[in-house]
């Protein structure tokens, strides 16, 4: 049988861009073996969602006082698991925790990163077979090697993330991650069961023909953000437009389209929700990391979101993100309101 060498695996990839770093430890590596592995583990469970019972709901409500998902419930269990008994990973903090767990034994306590992540985006679409996913970042701890981990660790702004990624169960399973080196996806191989290279040095193109936002709360918007969705709609010789209006529900799938095709993705906040509902450290500091490594931006409507210092583990905020032209005409919109 002849191999196909020119196919490397998510293993390989981060060992070779290890080779390319001095002093490199491969600690980083290591962590995204680790959550490559959880999230195989996730997506074997997906899969089959409907012929085991971990469908519907689980009777209890998560901290931001949403029903938890049964498929939440493993997800969680499982990224936790596997970082703890890792070698890489001082702590984590999570969407579905309501406080951050730091690993108390000594390999743990003298890891160099913490891991947040949301576990299961999208979760609320677990019922109707839509598009889910994962979302992860990278810190590097600020307290000393061999002590454990803090809060501080966890509350640090979005510039300091040293990766970032995420995994889309849909059609394929992908596994997506930025460093500062670029943006890299891999698609997994269910014969082998790898995640291989599918995805070298993603670019999300500076614009595009699709806007995402959810029209049901257009009149709670400002008038900044009903003024950009007016544009999106209407021919125009600047723009291009009109745009076509794209809204999965679940924005891993959301923005993976955008970065992929170009696009601009929208959960502003509203007349009730002024600060939105998408996370901060969970949600957005992820995705905004991998879109500007990528070329594009990400605000929450008046500054960029890897600026905005976290003052709590489940801070929420509004989130604009996408193409760089086309968050220009948001943002020109924005200022005119």
């Amino acid at each position: 049988m002849n191999v196909n060498r020119k196919v490397l695996t998510l293993d390989e990839f981060t060992i070779q861009q290890v080779r390319q770093i001095p002093n490199a430890t491969g600690e980083l590596s290591t962590l995204l073996r680790d959550i490559g592995l959880a999230s195989k583990r996730i997506n074997v469970e997906v899969n089959k969602a409907g012929l085991v019972d971990i469908l519907g709901d689980a009777g209890s409500i998560n901290v931001q006082g949403e029903d938890v998902k049964k498929l939440d419930i493993y997800a969680n269990d499982q990224f936790t698991g596997v970082l703890q008994h890792g070698i890489s990973c001082a702590g984590i903090a999570s969407e579905e925790l309501d406080d951050y767990i730091a690993f108390d034994d000594t390999e743990s306590k003298n890891s160099k990163y913490v891991c947040l992540f949301d576990p299961l985006d999208g979760s609320g679409n677990i019922d109707v077979n839509v598009s889910i996913g994962t979302i992860f970042g990278v810190y590097r701890r600020v307290t000393p090697l061999g002590t454990i981990a803090s809060k501080e660790d966890f509350l640090q702004k979005g510039t300091q993330q040293v990766a970032a990624g995420y995994i889309i169960y849909g059609s394929s399973t992908m596994l997506v991650y930025a460093t500062r080196r670029g943006v890299n996806g891999f698609t997994l191989d269910p014969s082998i069961g790898e995640f291989t290279l599918s995805n070298a040095n993603i670019k999300c193109p500076p614009s595009g023909k699709i806007y995402s936002v959810n029209h049901g709360n257009f009149f709670q918007y400002n008038e900044g953000v009903k003024s950009y969705i007016d544009i999106c709609q209407r021919k125009n010789k600047n723009t291009g437009g009109p745009y076509t209006q794209r809204y999965i529900g679940s924005m891993v799938a959301d923005v993976h389209r955008n970065l992929v095709k170009g696009g601009i993705f929208m959960y502003p906040g509203t007349i009730d929700k002024p600060k939105g509902k998408l996370r901060l450290l969970y949600e957005c500091n992820p995705f905004a990391f991998i879109i500007e490594v990528a070329g594009g931006k990400a605000t929450d409507g008046h500054q960029r979101i890897l600026d905005i210092q976290p003052t709590e583990l489940h801070q929420r905020t509004p989130m604009f993100i996408g193409s760089k032209d086309m968050m220009g005409e948001l943002e020109k919109e924005m200022g005119n309101s």
